[in-house]
């Protein structure tokens, strides 16, 4: 049996980068994978989504090339090629990181991994021994047992292994996940229906964000979207999928159920480690990544916490360091949201509901893209940016983009607010001309009513 200092349990966005990092510092790591390098963000998420969306993006910028001057005839959809270039992007980043273990002497296990002990794991037919153990299974999509079992129902990960759309598609859930695909879909081409039982989708964003991008969604990619329903009595045949959503039968050819996740604890017999769970399965962990078995840490999907990849990363780097004896530091807690939707969403922060829950006073500030230059250049004017701040101290709390390159934008937003600068601040930091992170600076200036390229607000 060999023994490490520290064995990671997943290789996904979590896992693989904390492996890095302790080996970085010295330690002798081993990591164990039941699948694909990378995990379900770099194979089946993140990033195979993402070649699928900006394929879909260049074929609607395509079909409104006229509008700059282009004449573009001839142009269609071979989804079937779409599929191969995003195979291609997942082989070549799956080969990145296989690379990147190997050159920082990180030793690979395939395998299930389930605990022994607290101290020794056993994957593959072999027992591997670790001082430290850090799981990163990471969690995958729920289906709920009232559906029925047939190709034509699917989640995400089956979604993306489709090598072709059907003409019409249901969605159930919308959330992000069920979105971004219902988005990519009907700029296929797909006659797309999202059920939400929710009193709207993307809940997690500001009521003004969330009518920009559903209103976009439904007036211009004709997608259609009912909410506070349920769909029930799904069944499903070789012709079509069909549900019943209020007084209406909904009928497609495939169903989408994006409803939620669950955490990837199925065989890692955590309570042969004595590792605690919550009622849902999510592993518990304090601030710093600990669970209540001193030797054993949890970063990622797993534990419950936010479930974004760049969160995992975030987490893996630092347990890594304070499973490897570095003085322990508590998990970043200011982490953006990025929702590749059309158009595309991102936020960090508090949003204005949450601060309003919390009961503070808070001062807004808002500018459109249609006001911006560089945006009526290219003819992207769809959006606006906004930024939350302390009414009392003028510093930034939260910002929202939705609109062209929302998802790069919010990194500027996400930096000024780590650092706590003011509105002031931020309003004088000069931007470059032309460009969309203007409209941070000109929001800024909307804060305090001297945004000079918006008109002013009327006075009451």
């Amino acid at each position: 049996m060999e023994t490490f200092d520290i064995v990671i349990i997943g290789t996904g966005p979590g896992g693989y980068p904390a492996a890095i990092r302790a080996a970085q510092l010295g330690a002798s790591v081993a990591i164990v994978e039941r699948e694909q390098l990378g995990g379900t963000c770099l194979n089946w998420g993140c990033i195979p989504t993402k070649a699928l969306i900006a394929a879909a993006d260049l074929f609607a910028h395509i079909k409104h090339a006229a509008e700059l001057g282009i004449t573009v005839s001839g142009a269609s959809v071979n989804y079937a090629a779409m599929v191969a270039h995003k195979n291609k992007a997942v082989q070549q980043l799956r080969g990145g990181v296989k690379q990147l273990l190997a050159a920082n002497g990180v030793k690979s296990f395939s395998g299930t991994a389930s605990f022994v002990d607290r101290n020794t794991i056993e994957a593959g037919g072999q027992r591997i021994a670790g001082k430290k153990i850090i799981i990163a299974t990471g969690s995958t999509s729920a289906l709920p047992g009232f559906l029925p079992k047939h190709p034509r129902v699917v989640e995400s990960r089956a979604f993306l292994d489709l090598d072709k759309l059907p003409e019409t598609m249901l969605v159930l859930g919308g959330g992000y996940i069920g979105c971004e695909l219902a988005c990519m879909a009907a700029l296929c081409g797909v006659k797309v229906t999202i059920v939400e039982l929710l009193e709207d989708i993307l809940l997690l964003l500001d009521p003004d964000v969330r009518r920009e991008v559903r209103s976009h969604m439904q007036d211009k990619l004709g997608i259609r979207i009912l909410t506070g329903k349920a769909l029930e009595k799904i069944t499903a045949d070789d012709r079509a999928v069909r549900g019943q959503c209020g007084d209406e039968t909904l009928e497609a050819g495939l169903l989408l159920v994006s409803v939620g996740r669950k955490p990837v604890t199925d065989g890692l017999k955590l309570d042969a480690a004595g590792v605690k769970a919550d009622e849902k399965g999510f592993i518990t962990v304090d601030d710093f990544g600990r669970t209540n078995v001193a030797n054993v840490f949890a970063i990622g999907d797993v534990t419950g916490r936010t479930q974004l990849a760049h969160y995992a990363t975030s987490q893996g780097v630092t347990v890594a360091a304070t499973a490897c004896g570095r003085k322990a530091r508590k998990n970043e807690t200011l982490v953006p949201g990025v929702i590749f939707t059309s158009p595309e969403v991102a936020l960090v922060g508090l949003t204005e509901e949450e601060a309003k829950k919390q009961n503070r006073a808070v001062i807004t500030g808002k500018f459109r893209f249609s006001g911006l230059g560089r945006a009526i250049a290219v003819a992207e004017t769809t959006g606006f940016v906004k930024w939350i701040a302390d009414a009392g101290t003028d510093q930034l709390l939260g910002a929202a983009a939705v609109g062209p390159h929302a998802t790069e934008l919010i990194a500027e937003a996400t930096l000024a607010i780590r650092a706590e600068l003011t509105v002031a601040e931020l309003g004088r930091t000069i931007h470059a001309h032309p460009t969309f992170s203007e409209a941070w600076m000109e929001a800024a200036h909307a804060v305090h009513g001297e945004c000079v390229h918006a008109p002013p607000k009327r006075k009451k």
